[in-house]
Parts: C-alpha cells; structure tokens; sequence
C-alpha cells in the first residue's frame, strides 16, 4: 500500500510542480542561453545511482561552464577540495559557475528539472539524496564500515529532498549522511514523507540546508 500511495504523491506532485513552476523553468532556460551560449540547458553530469544501483541521467538545470565537471576532474587541487568537503563545493568559491549559477543553486532552482525524473519513475519527491557511482565507491573504500549502510540507501529510489536535505546538509559529513538516508530506507512512510515535505520549503528560503 506504501509503495501505491508513494507513487501517487510522486504523480500528482510532479505535476503540480512542473506547472506552477513552468515560467521558473523557462526564464532559467533563456538565463542560462542567454550567459553562457556554448553549451546545453541542462547539466551534462555523470550518471547518478538510482533504486538498486540501477544508472539514470539526473535532470538539473546547468549552472556551470560547459564539460565542468571535466575540468573538476582534471584539476587535482579542485577535486581534493571537492572530495574533502563531501563531493561539494560552495558555490562561492567554485570557478565553474556561470552568472546567476550562484542564484539558481542557493535557492535549488536547479534542481526543479528532477521532477521530471519523478514523473519517469527514477527519482521520488521524497528520498536519499541521489550518489554519483564514484562518490559511493571511493567513500565505501574510504569508510567501509559504511557499505552496508550504502546498500539500505541505495535500495529505495533517491528523492528530491530527503533527510539529508532538511537536516543542514552542508555541515553533515558522509557518513552520517549515509547513516540519516539509510535509517529512511528502514523507517520509510507517507508521514514521514509529508514531514519532509513540510520542512522543505523553510529550508530552501532560509538557505539552512544550501550547499
């Protein structure tokens, strides 16, 4: 009955979502046409890790310059900062951004285009925040009293907000990140799920949980 119900949410939700945000979505698109033109509307990103580990292309509106997340990987300082500080970083001090990127990040419009990964069945409104495949493998070898807990996280679909994202996510390291999205998975409900829901919006406008 959870999963039926979850589903539904997620359905009507995504729907919600997508039209009263529809003018959001295409003032963002022509933003970020209109700065930087060379490349795509949406992030070309790794492929993020979905229910049981399956891939799925993660839809976020473009912040940065184009094949960024290349230049991350090429640059050693850059990606030692970003791993050390938990596979992110602040959008202040990253080079990569675009003009306005710091805007579209600090209040999650970049993240809105993930409704459409709702709509297809790869993400949930609710959930674990989505992993790269890299970022579980390195950590798993880095703390490996964490692979199980990686493997609860994984087993359910990620969310477009989740424990994690309502509890400071900037200050929250990964291991208890992992442990706050592996305890989900366990004690997952739709009372939980509109807990969540219900924080959410406080968190994005008070920037408490901004990375």
């Amino acid at each position: 009955m959870y999963k039926i119900l979850k589903r539904i949410m997620d359905i009507v939700g995504a729907l919600i979502a997508l039209v009263l945000f529809s003018p959001i979505f295409l003032l963002t698109a022509v933003w970020i046409k209109c700065v930087s033109p060379g490349g795509p509307v949406f992030a070309d990103i790794p492929d993020r890790v979905g229910k049981d580990k399956k891939p799925f292309k993660f839809m976020k509106f473009r912040s940065m310059f184009p094949n960024a997340h290349e230049y991350l990987i090429k640059n050693q300082e850059l990606y030692q900062k970003y791993v050390e500080n938990n596979y992110k970083i602040n959008a202040e001090e990253d080079p990569r951004i675009i003009k306005g990127g710091i805007f579209l990040r600090k209040y999650s419009i970049d993240e809105l285009p993930q409704f459409i990964n709702v709509l297809k069945g790869e993400m949930s409104i609710v959930g674990p925040r989505a992993y790269y495949f890299f970022e579980i493998e390195e950590q798993a070898v880095k703390f490996p009293d964490t692979a199980g807990l990686i493997e609860k996280a994984v087993s359910i679909k990620p969310g477009i907000t989740g424990p994690w994202q309502v509890t400071g996510r900037s200050s929250i390291g990964f291991v208890e990140r992992v442990k706050l999205d592996a305890r989900y998975a366990e004690n997952k409900s739709i009372l939980y799920d509109i807990l969540i829901v219900l924080k959410t919006p406080y968190v994005v406008l008070t920037k408490k949980g901004a990375v």
